[in-house]
């Protein structure tokens, strides 16, 4: 193993977007068991310490090759096309207008039933994102244009969180 190498390689897996879930967890659990600290205690200090970057870094891949949101913004940079959130944050007028009819239905939602229906809806639009995102990063190989989404699927996250907060808040007082 190589502290260096990509999340991809790290794990095994083909350096894609779609990925089996299901895999991605075993190969997590075997590499955390490969680099357990308990397993150099014979060999001192050093291996141990070297067994924890070793886990560290297992987790850290394990973190972003989980989330599907986080793995297409890995491999947009990987491919040159860094996400760039904070200063780039230029979206279409169509998705810009989708946010702000959003915005409005969440103002003006009066119970859970239409809180549930916008986040249903919202649902929808996250998996039709990381449905684009697969087309562009597997099929098309275009990188620039799934940053561009990834930034989308950000945003897209981001409302859901604040429509499940505010269901939150209606059940806490319901």
């Amino acid at each position: 193993m190589n502290l260096q190498s990509s999340d991809f390689e790290l794990f095994e897996l083909p350096e894609q977007f779609e990925q089996d879930r299901t895999v991605i967890d075993a190969r997590w659990k075997d590499l955390q068991r490969q680099a357990h600290p308990d397993k150099f205690v014979a060999q001192g200090g050093a291996a141990q310490r070297l067994a924890m970057q070793w886990s560290v870094r297992i987790n850290e891949a394990y973190a972003r090759l989980k989330d599907p949101q986080k793995r297409a913004a890995y491999l947009c940079e990987l491919h040159g096309a860094p996400i760039q959130a904070e200063n780039n944050t230029a979206m279409p007028a169509a998705f810009l207008m989708q946010q702000m009819q959003w915005r409005e239905a969440l103002e003006e939602a009066g119970d859970g039933a239409q809180l549930e229906a916008l986040s249903d809806e919202v649902g929808l639009a996250r998996r039709a994102a990381l449905e684009r995102c697969q087309n562009l990063l597997d099929q098309m190989r275009d990188y620039p244009g799934a940053a561009q989404q990834v930034r989308a699927l950000m945003f897209i996250e981001r409302f859901s969180r604040d429509v499940h907060d505010r269901l939150d808040r209606i059940a806490d007082h319901g």
